[in-house]
């Protein structure tokens, strides 16, 4: 049954989904929107440290993504505005990136592919590798799981419980960079903080626990990339693009009904 490219495309994108869903949600609480978008951008650095080293994809990706992850975390506040550094860091990062891969001397190098992901191309190991991906970012969150909401919630409650929040802002950082690691080659660097944020933001306005909108998002990054893989198949469309179309649909179809239902 792997055999089957198309069948491959879906698992891949169903284990990314169901990770960027919940980790999505803590994204969104912390508003750390741009923090996403600063790692994943230096995925692209990450793409030509594997080609300059010889290493694999995935652990040049997250050296790299947990490299510009603890370097924001760790300046953050000290010298400059948080929203400030973090955009330096995310356009710095794309922009090192384009330029080292173009250093690298390789035309063969499909830097669309990097950028905007190339699920049909997903091998069997490419398949663990994002699994084992996704299972390592859910057991995370289901283990920090109280800890991680009460820190997100207030720090001084954390200090109370004996909770650092700084522990736990590693764990996001950690949980957010394995996530980039395993995504790029399904949805791409410039896309992976799109499917972090739109599925829990869909799933927001209908969830009044926590854990349910977790649950929803992972729900709803499930249906986008189903139906995005099959829209880009069907329309021959990029696959990470369309499936991003999707999810941006989804979001807008739920807060009209969220509307509907509300002005009853």
């Amino acid at each position: 049954m792997l055999d089957d490219f198309f069948v491959r495309a879906i698992l891949a994108a169903i284990g990314i989904a169901l990770a960027a869903g919940p980790l999505g949600c803590f994204v969104i609480w912390r508003r750390m929107a741009y923090f996403g978008d600063a790692t994943a951008h230096a995925a692209i650095l990450g793409v030509a440290l594997s080609i300059t080293l010889s290493i694999s994809l995935f652990a040049g990706v997250l050296l790299t993504a947990i490299a510009m992850a603890i370097m924001v975390s760790g300046l953050s506040g000290r010298v400059f505005a948080i929203d400030t550094l973090l955009g330096v860091a995310a356009h710095s990062a794309l922009a090192l990136g384009v330029v080292a891969i173009a250093l690298t001397g390789q035309p063969a190098i499909d830097l669309h592919s990097y950028l905007f992901g190339e699920i049909l191309a997903v091998s069997r190991t490419d398949l663990l590798v994002i699994w084992g991906g996704a299972a390592l970012v859910l057991a995370l969150l289901v283990w920090r799981w109280s800890a991680l909401l009460t820190a997100t919630l207030s720090v001084e409650l954390a200090y109370a419980e004996a909770i650092r929040p700084r522990t736990e802002q590693m764990v996001l950082t950690l949980a957010l960079a394995v996530l980039v690691a395993v995504a790029i080659k399904v949805v791409g660097a410039l896309l992976v903080t799109a499917m972090l944020i739109i599925p829990a933001a869909t799933a927001r306005p209908f969830a009044r626990t926590p854990e349910a909108m977790a649950v929803m998002a992972a729900g709803a990054a499930v249906l986008a990339v189903i139906i995005g893989l099959t829209a880009a198949y069907e329309l021959d469309t990029p696959s990470g693009p369309t499936i991003v179309a999707i999810a941006s649909i989804g979001f807008f179809a739920a807060t009209v009904l969220r509307r509907l239902l509300s002005s009853r």
